[in-house]
């Protein structure tokens, strides 16, 4: 059940964190034409939207390693073969979810690459 749970709060969280770069990325359209049409090259545009998501995951990383070390001293009756404060499990979590967020944050960054810089001006 636990693995069902952290199933569908990867999937959230990916949602969520496309939908937020992606929104970002639509907001930004013209500055990114503006970047594009003063010779800006794609890899420099993709950097700056996966940058974004980098500094997003640096923040909750953090954080959300702290709030599994609490949870699991509350949850250490439920663990089976697996101490609160397991590393293996730790980073691996870390690990998948690192790769997540950057294929999350990837879509909306090829999309802004993609953008015709004479369209993106005209964008309002």
């Amino acid at each position: 059940m636990f693995a069902i749970f952290a199933l569908v709060a990867l999937v959230l969280s990916a949602v969520g964190l496309y939908a937020v770069t992606a929104y970002s990325v639509t907001q930004r359209t013209q500055e990114i034409g503006i970047r594009m049409a003063l010779g800006a090259q794609a890899a420099q545009v993709r950097w700056l939207i996966l940058r974004q998501g980098l500094i997003k995951l640096a923040v909750g990383v953090p954080i959300g390693v702290a709030g599994a070390f609490g949870v699991g001293i509350l949850l250490k009756t439920l663990l089976v073969q697996t101490g609160t404060r397991d590393p293996i499990t730790l980073v691996s979590i870390v690990c998948v979810l690192t790769v997540v967020s950057l294929a999350a944050c990837f879509w909306p960054a090829r999309r802004a690459t993609r953008l015709d810089p004479m369209v993106a001006l005209r964008y309002e």
